[in-house]
């Protein structure tokens, strides 16, 4: 029985401890985002339009333009382009008003968390901040024992996390800084 624990407990290094800075940051547009296109005096071919699970969009005068993986000032200049073809020097301000954001860089909570769910990454979002938007732990959760994964240059790595001290005794030692990407896998526990 000794051995098979020994086994099954891994010891990661601590995210907490890594105090490095979040690498800058732009929003970039993913399906299931909400945009505002606003064509300066343009009224007809402004309007707000969803961004359909293909990543693409779709305005008067443009069809299935793609969307997803561009920030706002990129996706206005291409409908500019685009656009060009129909209206003389068009200016395009493009605003995203629903948050979503690319797969890839959504946070994502699993396990024991009391409402798993993948979460849009926000510039200097901290592992509190995931915490308390996914309601915290669950009274059945090992929360000592949670991890998160993270890809570092190209590398998948997994670093132990502290939850049970952040959260119960108020340990900000035990905060860390999120990426986005990262997934945050929260174990129950055995007792």
């Amino acid at each position: 029985m000794l051995a098979l624990t020994a086994c099954a407990t891994t010891d990661y290094p601590s995210l907490a401890a890594d105090r490095t800075q979040a690498p800058q940051h732009e929003y970039l547009i993913g399906p299931g985002d909400s945009i505002n296109i606003l064509v300066w005096r343009n009224p007809e071919v402004s309007l707000t339009v969803p961004v359909r699970p293909d990543g693409k969009i779709t305005t008067p005068l443009v069809q299935d333009m793609n969307a997803s993986g561009k920030t706002a000032t990129q996706l206005a200049r291409d409908l500019e382009k685009s656009l060009e073809k129909y209206i003389q020097q068009p200016i395009v301000t493009v605003i995203v008003t629903g948050f979503v954001g690319p797969y890839t860089e959504q946070i994502r909570v699993i396990g024991q968390a009391a409402r798993p769910q993948a979460l849009p990454y926000r510039e200097n979002m901290s592992l509190m901040d995931v915490l308390i938007a996914v309601g915290g732990i669950t009274e059945f959760a090992s929360g000592n024992k949670a991890v998160l994964i993270r890809n570092v240059d190209g590398k998948q790595q997994t670093f132990s996390l502290r939850l049970n001290d952040l959260i119960k005794r108020g340990d900000l030692s035990a905060n860390a800084s999120m990426r986005p990407g990262d997934v945050l896998v929260i174990p129950e526990s055995f007792f």
